[in-house]
This record gives structure tokens, sequence and C-alpha cells, in this order.
């Protein structure tokens, strides 16, 4: 068989890298296909920074808030424990005025506004003061797209993050959660808890990769949007442009991302 002098510099050129750094060679090789199998979707949702708008004039009836609440609580197995309020974990729950926004109080703001429960998550503050204060970094904010996150595997449970979170917005688990989630209704791709960890809202970050809404904005029939605040074409700043909005105690400086309108 003939070979010309190309081919036989290049099968001579891979024997000498085989036989003096195979290894390394492998090494590269094996990180390679390690990166191409990890590669993001290119379905995937990406923004700059994303925020959510809470259109509360389309929160008329009980069920308009469960099937918020449900829809997340249940993507992300959340425990329902119910034997002590202090133990209840929520990532999405119903607030009264005077509690979602303390110090706002007005003796002439109308009675329907006082008594309307409010939908209350985690900001995902673009300052979260949560972040500053955890030590082992288990809670951080993503810079790719602002989502102040959770690894539940790095909490060691001191809840200073609790401690430093202004809106309420973080949970712990005083027991093991996982007898208290519906065996007939886990999620089995959404790992489950353990006792002493911190948990809350990480704005189904697992359905963005996936290029899929969050969970409670696809079940709100258009009272949650959601978009990427820092697109002027997106349909959460068309609704900012043109409605009056408000955030949960912005003199802080957390900078939430979540604003309600009406």
């Amino acid at each position: 068989m003939s070979m010309n002098r190309r081919e036989f510099l290049k099968i001579t050129g891979i024997s000498t890298i085989l036989g003096l750094g195979g290894l390394s060679a492998a090494s590269g090789i094996k990180n390679l296909v390690e990166a191409q199998q990890v590669m993001p979707n290119p379905e995937a949702l990406k923004a700059k920074r994303w925020a959510m708008v809470v259109d509360m004039s389309k929160f008329k009836t009980e069920e308009d808030y469960k099937r918020c609440i449900d829809a997340c609580h249940q993507v992300h197995n959340v425990p329902y424990v119910t034997d002590n309020p202090k133990h209840e974990i929520k990532w999405l729950w119903k607030e009264t005025y005077e509690h979602a926004f303390p110090g706002t109080e007005d003796e002439y703001l109308s009675k329907e506004i006082k008594e309307l429960p409010f939908l209350v998550l985690c900001n995902h503050c673009s300052n979260p003061p949560c972040v500053r204060v955890c030590p082992t970094k288990a809670t951080f904010k993503r810079q790719s797209d602002g989502i102040v996150m959770m690894d539940m595997h790095r909490c060691i449970g001191c809840r200073f993050c609790m401690a430093a979170c202004p809106y309420g917005a973080r949970s712990f688990n005083y027991k093991d959660p996982r007898p208290f989630i519906n065996a007939e209704k886990e999620n089995l791709e959404f790992p489950t808890r353990t006792k002493g960890v911190v948990e809350k809202c990480t704005l189904c970050y697992e359905r963005l990769a996936k290029g899929l809404q969050p969970a409670c904005v696809e079940a709100s029939k258009g009272a949650l949007i959601f978009g990427d605040i820092e697109d002027p074409n997106s349909e959460v700043r068309k609704v900012l442009g043109s409605r009056y909005s408000f955030r949960r105690r912005p003199e802080l400086g957390t900078q939430p991302s979540v604003y309600y309108i009406f």
C-alpha cells in the first residue's frame, strides 16, 4: 500500500504523542468530550437580568393564588408541613399588605388593598444581603442572569441568610421534609432536601435551562409576567413602562426584581 509524505508524518506525530505523553493527550480528549456533553441547551431561556411582574388585578379568587402556589410547590417537591406554623416550608405564598409592605400603611388607603392578599416570593435582588452573609457560599447570585440561587448541599443550616433577608423569603427544614412530600406527585427530576438546610425559590432555573417559563408563570394565566428587565423589548419592560409599579421595601437598597401592579 502506498503512503504519501503527509500521511506518514500524521501517523508518526500521533505515535509520538501517545508514546511521550499519552496520558496527557487522552486527558485532553476526555475533557473536550465532557465539555461538549455539558454544553448549554440552545433552546434555554436567557436574560441579562430576570424579573417578574405580579398583576394583582388578575388575582380575584382563591383559586388564582392556589394555582400558582401549587404549581411551584409540586415542581420543586416543597413539603406540606402543617403541624407547626414555624416549620412551614414555602417558596411562593400569600401575605397581607401590612406584612408585605411594612411601613407604607396609609390611613386613607382603600380597604380593598388593605385586605388584599399579595403573592410573594424571593425577590432575587440585584444587591442581595443574603449572599453577603452566607459563610459557605451556599447562596449566591448567578452572574449570567441575576438569579439568587441556593445550593442545598453546601448549606450548613446557620440561618444567617434568613436573618439577613428582609422579605422572609427563606424556610428552614427543622425536620426531615421527605415524609411530607406527596409520593404520588413527587417530581423525580428535582432533588428533595434534608433536615437542617434552608431553601427558597430559585426562579425555576432548571426549567429556564430547558426553554420553559417558571412553573408559577405558566400556571398564572397571565397574572405573572416574566422576562429580561434589561431588554427594552421584553414584555416585562413594556408593562413596567405603561403601568405604575411598586416593589417591596425598595428603600433598603436591595433592588428587588419582583414588581407589583394593579
